[in-house]
């Protein structure tokens, strides 16, 4: 099949959600939870999805990188982010990419406030 499953009711729009979008929409959810309730520790951050990380020239290629945290320094803000393509390769269920997504904003963001993960969130399970 060719084309859109459903007629979009805005031409040019399409009707469904894309994976990115639905992706971008979770990693939303998590990060608005978290951020509300860690606001004021952890002052400004930038929370962005990428596709996949770079990798510089040593890495080692028994590890991906689901996700990164960048402290801030001087006037410019943390940055976390989380990285798609390792994170769905490793969900074989909905519930699954949400667990994932969930411990990978949460240990990142742990790690800029130095403290251990269930400290910022109950659901946090390291498995």
């Amino acid at each position: 099949m060719r084309g859109p499953g459903v007629l979009p009711r805005t031409p040019g729009r399409p009707e469904t959600r894309t994976a990115r979008e639905r992706f971008d929409d979770l990693v939303l959810a998590v990060v608005t939870e978290v951020d509300a309730r860690w606001a004021d520790r952890l002052g400004v951050v930038e929370y962005a999805v990428e596709d996949t990380p770079d990798l510089p020239d040593d890495w080692d290629p028994t590890t991906v990188p689901l996700g990164s945290a960048v402290r801030g320094t001087g006037g410019a803000p943390s940055r976390v982010v989380v990285f798609r393509r390792p994170i769905e390769h490793r969900a074989e269920t909905r519930s699954d990419l949400d667990a994932i997504v969930l411990t990978v904003v949460v240990e990142q963001v742990a790690d800029l406030l130095n403290v251990e993960p269930h400290v910022i969130d109950p659901r946090y399970d390291a498995d």
